[in-house]
Order: structure tokens, then sequence, then C-alpha cells
């Protein structure tokens, strides 16, 4: 019903910046939460950040807080993270993922993204 596309992975140094976006597509499109996860090598998948359909409610994993924003635009059905001050520990395929209601979660989503990689370098 859903598709998710990642897109704005690439190589940095540390302490540089990216900005990741999530093109979602399908016949409609309702009141999804939206979610970024990410997964290093040889590593589980971790939640990174989460936001409510508005907008106005967002929550970060702690080892990002501070550091990365996600935000929305409802009008283009896209979400993004920005990552700023980027550690060679943040170096992971990361996810986008859709929740079928509004309010927002760390663990619940029902559509995933292929991933985009990000590699931070020392």
């Amino acid at each position: 019903q859903v598709q998710l596309v990642e897109s704005g992975g690439g190589l940095v140094q540390a302490g540089g910046s990216l900005r990741l976006s999530c093109a979602a597509s399908g016949r409609t499109f309702g009141s999804y939460a939206m979610g970024w996860f990410r997964q290093g090598p040889g590593k589980e998948r971790a939640f990174v950040a989460t936001i409510s359909w508005s907008g106005s409610n967002t929550y970060y994993a702690d080892s990002v807080k501070g550091r990365f924003t996600i935000s929305r635009d409802n009008a283009k059905n896209t979400v993004y993270l920005q990552m700023n001050s980027l550690k060679p520990e943040d170096t992971a395929v990361y996810y986008c993922a859709a929740r079928r209601i509004a309010i927002p979660s760390t663990t619940l989503y029902d559509y995933w993204g292929q991933g985009t990689q990000v590699t931070v370098s020392s």
C-alpha cells in the first residue's frame, strides 16, 4: 500500500552533516507517524527518531538527541532526518518507517524502506 524510499546517504567526515530524505508513495497517504531506524555492521536495528503526523511531537534516541532532527512535509509526503555532528558510531544503514496512526512510536511500524548507507570516517 505504501512504499518508502530513502535517499541522501553517503560518506562524511566526523563532525560533518548529512540530510536524509524519505519519500512515501501510494494511492493514498493517511495520518501516519514516521520514524527513522539504523543498523550498523554486525549490529541490531536501533531506533533513531520518530515524529507524529502533525509534526508537533518528536522523540529521539539518547545517542542522537541534540545532534539529529526529524521533520516532515506532508504536502510532499516526505520525512527528513538532519544529522549534525556526525560520529563514526553513526555509521549504519538508515531506514525510514511509517506507522498507520498519527502517534509516534519507538518500535511499532507497518512499512519500511530499503535503507540508505551513511558512513562517517574518523
